[in-house]
């Protein structure tokens, strides 16, 4: 059984770029948009790119694997609906699979496996207040 919800998984896939936050050794945030994908294998985030191995993030991560993705977008703008999830969690450092989330990609990748997941404007029944979790 997956930790997201139906609504949350057809949102990820049907998105292309997220917005990933890590932090530094000197504790200050690092954000950066880059692609990723919901594996339904392994219930995670998939993050890669090129030259990933040599980015900021990569560093980032190994010193300190905890981070976030969001995925937001507007359903619309009249009247305003912003739609979008924010996953939490540990990112695992993997040398092989990233060529699977997008083309001419490098082999290393990030695996984020959730610990706290925040959705909003996914389903329409919700409201606009977000729907926030804990995963064990």
């Amino acid at each position: 059984m997956s930790h997201f919800t139906d609504a949350e998984i057809a949102y990820l896939q049907s998105q292309r770029l997220g917005r990933l936050a890590t932090a530094g050794p000197d504790g200050q945030p690092h954000v950066v948009p880059l692609a990723f994908r919901y594996n339904p294998e392994t219930d995670t985030i998939d993050v890669g790119g090129h030259d990933f191995a040599q980015r900021k993030k990569w560093r980032d991560v190994q010193a300190n694997p905890r981070v976030a993705i969001v995925v937001d977008d507007l359903a619309s703008t009249s009247p305003w609906r912003p739609r979008g999830i924010e996953v939490r969690g540990e990112a695992a450092v993997l040398t092989t699979g990233g060529e699977a989330i997008g083309p001419g990609f490098d082999p290393d990748m990030f695996r984020i496996h959730p610990r706290r997941i925040v959705s909003w404007g996914l389903e329409p029944s919700a409201g606009p207040r977000p729907n926030a979790r804990s995963v064990p």
